[in-house]
């Protein structure tokens, strides 16, 4: 039995119970700054008229307008801190056609560019229950993000309308207003999509990444344009010097998500599951009259074992299916991805700025 008197070590105390001189701060817009005791001081806003009986302090300013062709700034931040917790909504019309950019310490380059739902696992505009360790996505489409967003000098959250409809949007954004330790690494997220993947090449997640730092994150939103199984390909991570062939090579897609045998439960078929750190959440199956593809997706969280490197990292998924005689069909699905992974600076190489046509799901 442990000695009462003797002190746990650090790693034992558990944080919620450390006091600390960070300050709490929290931006909506019913506090567009996040300013101390400026919090439903608004007068005019979306919910106005709702309140026009009631006035300044009855949910005035829930929401905010974001024209088509516009973008919105949720957030404006000096540091030092930590963003802490996202919490967002719109109708789901929107989740691929807004544009989520984060930008860290002035940087003019965003080290987030992710349309919203798919940076929530709602890549394919409807709703599915992502129950996890740092995503959670609960009825009817309330987004919830626990990434750790360390910045320096500053943070500027924004989201752009790329669609042809105004959106309306509920936010809260929770942060800390402390130092941060030097080692610290700043978050990343990328988006890509092949539609269709050309045939014989590779879905690429993540290429060019220069810097060190250790990749945190996967969720694909996959289509499938053939029919039968589709997950025989593999995950593949390429270290600092890795050319031809990766340092992390899997065994196929639905073992990479912690799954096995095609994610097919004999009597049941495809069977959906959510985890805290990975999980096959979302299966739309064809509907019966016009033969619709198949759409699935899947995350996994490398959080207890992140994936480091030191200079570069570059990332693919091959497609892969049967064919006749026992042999692999390279497949032509339609692919959508994001990345996350934690820097050491502030940008690096991205894909071009996706437009409407590129998100479209159709």
């Amino acid at each position: 039995m442990a000695n009462p008197e003797t002190p746990l070590p650090s790693a034992a105390l558990l944080s919620t119970a450390l006091i600390s001189t960070a300050a709490t701060r929290s931006i909506s817009p019913e506090n567009p700054t996040g300013a101390p005791g400026a919090g439903g001081g608004a007068t005019e806003g979306t919910g106005a008229t709702a309140a026009r009986d009631l006035g300044r302090g009855w949910k005035v300013s829930p929401s905010i307008e974001v024209p088509a062709g516009t973008t919105a700034r949720l957030a404006e931040i000096d540091g030092p801190g930590v963003v802490q917790h996202i919490w967002i909504t719109t109708h789901p019309s929107h989740w691929r056609s807004l544009l989520l950019r984060m930008h860290w310490d002035g940087d003019d380059e965003p080290a987030v560019e992710v349309p919203l739902g798919d940076f929530f696992g709602q890549g394919w505009g409807e709703f599915a229950q992502l129950s996890s360790q740092v995503v959670a996505v609960n009825p009817h489409g309330g987004f919830n993000c626990y990434w750790q967003m360390p910045f320096r000098s500053g943070a500027r959250i924004t989201l752009e309308n790329t669609g042809a409809e105004q959106a309306i949007v509920y936010f809260q954004i929770t942060y800390a207003l402390a130092p941060v330790p030097e080692e610290a690494g700043y978050l990343h997220a990328q988006w890509r999509r092949d539609n269709p993947l050309t045939k014989g090449e590779t879905h690429t997640l993540l290429d060019g990444v220069t810097g060190r730092g250790h990749y945190v994150g996967t969720y694909l939103a996959w289509a499938t344009n053939s029919t039968g199984w589709w997950g025989e390909g593999e995950v593949k991570f390429y270290l600092d010097d890795d050319d031809e062939l990766p340092t992390i090579c899997g065994t196929g897609t639905e073992d990479y998500f912690g799954g096995a045998w095609n994610f097919d439960v004999p009597g049941s078929g495809y069977t959906s599951y959510t985890t805290p750190y990975l999980g096959l959440h979302q299966i739309l199956r064809p509907d019966g009259c016009y033969r619709s593809q198949q759409r699935f997706g899947m995350y996994r969280w490398h959080l207890p074992d992140p994936i480091r490197f030191e200079r570069a990292l570059r990332v693919d998924v091959q497609a892969l299916g049967w064919r006749s005689g026992h042999r692999y069909l390279q497949l032509q699905d339609d692919i959508a991805s994001v990345a996350w992974f934690y820097l050491d600076r502030t940008s690096t190489r991205r894909p071009p700025v996706p437009d409407a046509d590129d998100l479209e799901v159709c």
